[in-house]
């Protein structure tokens, strides 16, 4: 029992609790803070392998929240399918034993992702260019995903640039994450990443990251969106700077 109540325990329990408020307050973020916070004390392959469960059930939750499942399926399968062999193609570095290059690969994800969202304007696809993009984005996820465990870009970006309403967007963010999940688990499983303590510590993180998104949710009207949007992209990129950092001065 004391086993479960290890510092170590408790620092992963409190991560995922505050990766779920921000999911619950944005509609996402959870892989990004998890894998941004144990990074710093574990091999990113170690991170990944603890988000995989967690991260499943509350996107799983999220991608049934709207109406048009099937019709978001039918337009973005091939982004998904791009997303699965680019994953799969990516994994192989995360899973190394060479830590220092997913380290870095995963603060840099970090940084750019915050810089994108501190200081990008929105962007805006036309409905022509969507069938030649969406292969090419769901790989460019797929391969940022295996490598670093972080399946925001570019995804994040293309589709609120696909001019969704905003339950069709946070559906198809949850498409896109579970299937980033699903594809990530597999690449772990296939480099052998996965074992019976990273497995039980990944279940019991669901209790604090589905109570932090709870959290999140009913906060989410008394807060602003805006101000809670730069700060958390401003720690990201702390993250993100320790991470790329770190190998190389210490």
């Amino acid at each position: 029992m004391s086993g479960y109540l290890s510092p170590h325990v408790l620092f992963v329990a409190l991560t995922f609790f505050v990766a779920g408020f921000v999911k619950g307050v944005a509609g996402m973020g959870l892989p990004t803070v998890s894998m941004g916070v144990l990074s710093a004390i574990m091999p990113p392959v170690s991170a990944a392998s603890l988000l995989v469960i967690p991260s499943f059930v509350t996107n799983f939750w999220q991608l049934f929240t709207g109406p048009n499942f099937l019709g978001l399926i039918k337009r973005l399968w091939v982004m998904m399918l791009g997303i699965l062999v680019g994953t799969l193609a990516g994994s192989w570095l995360l899973t190394s034993a060479n830590t220092v290059y997913a380290s870095v690969g995963l603060g840099a994800a970090l940084i750019i992702f915050a810089v994108h969202g501190l200081f990008a304007k929105p962007l805006s696809v036309p409905t022509r260019f969507e069938r030649s993009l969406s292969p090419v984005i769901g790989l460019a996820t797929g391969l940022i995903n295996g490598a670093t465990g972080v399946f925001t870009l570019p995804a994040v970006p293309y589709l609120q640039a696909l001019g969704l309403s905003k339950n069709d967007l946070i559906q198809a963010l949850g498409l896109s994450f579970t299937v980033s999940t699903i594809a990530l688990a597999a690449g772990l499983a296939r480099g052998g990443a996965f074992h019976l303590g990273s497995i039980t510590l990944s279940v019991l993180a669901i209790i604090p990251a589905l109570l932090g998104m709870h959290v999140g949710t009913m906060v989410r009207g008394r807060i602003s969106a805006a101000t809670f949007r730069r700060w958390f992209l401003i720690l990201i990129g702390i993250l993100g700077l320790e991470l790329a950092a770190h190998p190389f001065l210490f």
